[in-house]
């Protein structure tokens, strides 16, 4: 992933930095979280109140992101999804990242556990949820 630089050092250490965080996760890992976050999604909620309340996930890149999304209160057709967790893939030590969302959207490292080789153990984290600050 290097890429030649005809910028100043500084410039050029900044660019491989940004581009390695930004580095997709291999086709064997996406397909793993695919899986781990598909099955924790739908087993999540009961299938009666699917219509109700929903669990859901966006992968991209190197980072996973968990949402709760409910219907509009005003307009049922449409789902507002309100951020749970974020879950981000440390390239250099090969380990996840927990992070949490304040009250402004903000994302922040959860201290208490906040990193994983496993992010299926990050993820039981979150389902315990020991301080309350992902689900509430």
């Amino acid at each position: 992933m290097l890429d030649t630089c005809s910028a100043p050092m500084q410039y050029c250490k900044i660019k491989y930095i940004y581009m390695k965080a930004l580095m997709p996760l291999s086709e064997f890992e996406t397909q793993r979280v695919m899986k781990v976050f598909s099955t924790y999604c739908e087993t999540k909620v009961p299938h009666h109140i699917s219509d109700k309340f929903r669990v859901e996930f966006e992968l991209r890149g190197n980072e996973v992101k968990l949402f709760e999304s409910k219907p509009h209160w005003r307009d049922k057709s449409q789902w507002v999804s309100q951020k749970v967790a974020r879950f981000k893939k440390d390239i250099e030590t090969n380990s996840w990242l927990l992070y949490y969302a304040d009250k402004n959207d903000r994302w922040h490292l959860f201290e208490p556990y906040s990193t994983d080789k496993d992010i299926e153990k990050l993820l039981a984290e979150v389902e315990k949820d020991s301080t309350g600050i992902f689900w509430g």
